[in-house]
This record gives C-alpha cells, structure tokens and sequence, in this order.
C-alpha cells in the first residue's frame, strides 16, 4: 500500500518596525536586558487601550501584493482567548475571519491567508546559575518571563495543503525569509526565533485510480523548529512516521509535536486544539479598517512602492546577464549578496564580466563580500578579464581584500601576482621546472595528457600564479619537444 502525504505550514515572522503592535515600547529584538521594552500596554494592565500600528498593516499588504494575494476591503482584528503565563491579557489579539490577505501564491504553493497579530513574552525555564547563590535560589526550578517580546507586530502566513514533500517546504520558507528581506519587512532569523514555522503534516492511502479523491490524513502539528534543515528533517521524519504506524495497523493521532533536534525525532507535546477552543470574537477595543480608503494602503500605491521582487531579480540575471539559472538563484537568496552583485554590474566594462564576477561572488566570497566594496571587486573582475591577473593570481588578490581590504592592483603589483607576459622570463621559469619533474615529461612524451596539466601546475607555482596558463602551456611542450 502507498501512502500520500499532505503538508500544511503556519509560518509566523516578527515585522521590523519602530514600535510595538498595539503600543510604543520599542521593537527591539536584540535588547538582551530582560522586561526592558514595556508599558502598561503590553502588560495588559487594567483601562489600558491598544492603538493600531500603522507600519505593520503596511508591511502586511506590501507581502500580500508580492505574493498576488487579495488585499481586504475590510478587516478586523480579533481575540484569541487562551491562558498561558506568556500572555497576561489572557488573549492575544489577532485576525481570524478577515484577514488582511487572501490567497497568493509563492515558489509555486498556494497561500490561504496573511494576517497580522501580536507576539507573546518570552518564557525562560531556569536551571539555576553557578556562581550566584542568591539568583539560584531565588529562580532554580521557576519559569520567568521576559515580556520584552510580547506585543511585537507579528505576521501569520498559513498555506494551503498541498505540500507534498520536505524539500518543497524548505524551497518555500526559504524564499518567504528572502522576500520579507528584500521588502524590508523583517529580518526573519531562525535562529532568533525572528520566523517560526510549524508545519501540519497528515498522510492518507493513494488513490487506486485516477477519478478517485483521496481522503486526507489526522493532521499532526510539529513544532520547535529553529532552522531549515530542522524544518525539512522533521517533516521527512515525521512523514515516515505516520506511514510506518499506518502500515503496522495504528492510527494517527491529532495532536502537537515537538522536534528534537538531538535525537532527530518528534516527540509528543499536547493534543491539538481546535479554533472552537481558542472562542474568537471581534476586537471591542479597536475598529475596523478599510485599508482602500486609506490613500497610501490603496492597492495601486501598495504597488508602486514595492522593489524588485526576488523571482524577479532571478529572471533579470537569466535574461540581462545571461547568468545560468543555478547560479542565478544562489545569488538571489543572498539577499546582501544580490545587492552588492547590483552595485558590481554597472562598474564592469563588458556584459560577459558579470559572468566572472558571479563566480567569484559564489566560489571565493561563499555569496558574502563582507567588507569589499563593489566598486574594487568590479576592478579586480576587469583585470582577470584583461589577463592582468591570472585565475590563481585573482583569487590570491580577493582572499586578501577579503580578509584586509584595499586595492586590487596595488595589492597584486605589491605582492608580485600581476599576471607575466615576459616570454624570456616565463621561458626561464619553466625550464627550471622541466629539470626537476624529469618523471611526469617522460609520462606526458609517453601520451600521459594529465601530465601536462601537472606541468602547467607546477609553472604557475614557480611563476607564483603570476604567469600566464596559456603561453605557460606552450612553452612547456615546445621545450619538452627541443629534448
């Protein structure tokens, strides 16, 4: 018997704006001093009343156009009812019937909705600390919370179910980080918990034939997952999982998961709730917007503002620069690396250099070029493309402005790697090579052609990368065949 699985995603990812959703404590994720960034707000103190942020309902619609989703013509906000020591008003405010984005699609999956809420604090479950007795005492075994996060503008990207494997799902939270990026949305940090992603993974017999429906799984929600790898290693887990306990005669059970990133499994957290437990009902402490009355939310305006989209800028390079698709797409999901590439363009002398300059930027930056600035490392392309620096020569060059800075061609006339075009020197270079690997010229007259790659290895190391491949190669047989 086979089996079909069927993923659902839930993605939350905390907005960059000044302010916090509903007040104006400082949205500042990197603030490490616990209960910091506070007010009587987001403490959920007693006659205190929330105020919409402006900037997040921005972001929100500028993601929901990027995507093609449907922008509202009305929404509202809503009350999540649920008690959890992370949530002192006992609710969070949310979206639940009108959301501020319908459907949409991105890297080919299908979106259902994208609405904007509140974040919760932060609970820290303490072990104890050496060193302090008195801060042992007083927390050891206790759970704290850091409220500094709570009411953060957060978004909620819910999918359709039609995921059907682990590498789709990391193909597509992938690209939502890289265009909450380039829209300056969010920074969407796994590992600081900036983007959360909690997958919804069901898996149900195969239909027989063609006209037959299949009938969907028990869905199970997997949780604690901080990375991509962690997202697609859970799934693919907990696909086979599913299968396996069905093929035994069991039967699924909805609940929430958790992933164990130690042991690489999922373990049981708590049976699933339904939205009938969390009991919505409107917001009756804000009103109801109609984003298309507001001139700047209008969809024309929503538009206009919106920069060139990651897909976008993949078909550019194709098209433009004739970048080949796979580099093409390693350097777009580089979000700092594309825009640096962008800056490096416009500096080269010819179109056929940005090929150059893309391998470069993927095989000796690894996609981040870090303190190099666009203008010196369009330089140092220009002088490999006009054989002033040889292969080994450029790369030599660029490790350095890697690691120091500075000029191309000071650093390589300083460090001796302008490519030689001397014939008597290189000449001399190489007969000095021939008379110590008397066994690899023996191989290459035998018809050994590796051998004259060796050769060729062994001349630009005596040259110290500076000579040049081609009148290198040359030199070495015609010297080889005066003997």
């Amino acid at each position: 018997m086979s089996y079909r699985p069927t993923i659902g995603l839930e993605i939350h990812a905390e907005l960059k704006t000044r302010t916090k959703m509903f007040c104006d404590s400082a949205n500042d994720p990197d603030e490490t001093r616990p209960n910091t960034n506070v007010c009587p707000i987001c403490l959920a103190h007693p006659g205190t009343l929330p105020v919409i942020n402006k900037e997040a309902v921005r972001h929100i619609l500028r993601i929901g156009t990027a995507v093609g989703g449907t922008l509202a013509g009305c929404t509202e906000f809503d009350r999540k009812n649920y008690f959890y020591p992370d949530i002192p008003k006992g609710y969070q405010i949310s979206q639940y019937e009108h959301p501020l984005v319908v459907g949409g699609t991105l890297a080919g999956v299908a979106i259902t909705r994208v609405h904007l809420e509140e974040d919760t604090a932060r609970s820290i479950h303490v072990a104890g600390e050496a060193g302090d007795p008195e801060r042992s005492e007083r927390t050891e075994g206790k759970s704290l919370v850091d409220f500094n996060r709570a009411g953060i503008p957060l978004m909620e990207l819910v999918t359709e179910p039609v995921i059907e494997d682990a590498q789709t799902v990391g193909r597509f939270a992938r690209e939502l980080q890289l265009l909450l990026r380039t829209l300056n949305a969010g920074e969407a940090n796994m590992e600081k918990g900036e983007m959360r992603i909690e997958a919804n993974v069901s898996v149900c017999k195969q239909p027989t034939t063609n006209n037959q429906q299949p009938t969907l799984g028990t869905k199970v929600e997997v949780k604690n997952l901080n990375s991509f790898r962690s997202v697609e290693r859970a799934i693919a887990y907990e696909i086979e999982r599913q299968t396996k306990l069905l093929e035994s005669g069991g039967e699924v059970v909805q609940e929430t998961r958790g992933w164990d990133e130690a042991k690489q499994v999922t373990f049981h957290q708590r049976f699933k709730e339904g939205s009938a437990d969390y009991r919505y009902f409107p917001e009756p402490d804000l009103p109801k917007l109609f984003p298309s009355e507001i001139p700047e939310f209008a969809e024309k305006a929503i538009r206009a503002s919106l920069p060139e989209l990651p897909w976008e800028r993949r078909a550019r390079y194709q098209k433009t620069l004739e970048i080949k698709v796979a580099d093409s797409s390693i350097v777009t999901e580089n979000f700092e690396g594309a825009v640096f590439f962008d800056k490096v363009v416009p500096e080269l002398a010819r179109p056929g250099q940005a090929k150059i300059a893309v391998n470069f930027l993927i095989s000796d930056l690894a996609n981040e070029p870090g303190s190099i600035s666009p203008a010196s490392f369009a330089k140092l392309v220009r002088m490999f493309a006009e054989d002033m620096l040889s292969s080994r020569g450029a790369k030599d060059v660029l490790a350095i402005m890697k690691a120091e800075g500075g000029d191309p061609e000071q650093i390589a006339n300083k460090r001796g790697l302008m490519q030689v075009h001397d014939a008597g020197m290189l000449r001399s270079a190489v007969k000095g090579m021939l008379a110590e690997e008397k066994k690899a010229v023996e191989e290459y007259r035998a018809g050994k052609e590796t051998a004259l790659r060796y050769l060729l290895g062994k001349s630009m190391e005596a040259t110290k990368g500076a000579g040049n491949p081609a009148m290198l190669k040359d030199i070495i047989v015609e010297e080889i065949k005066k003997e």
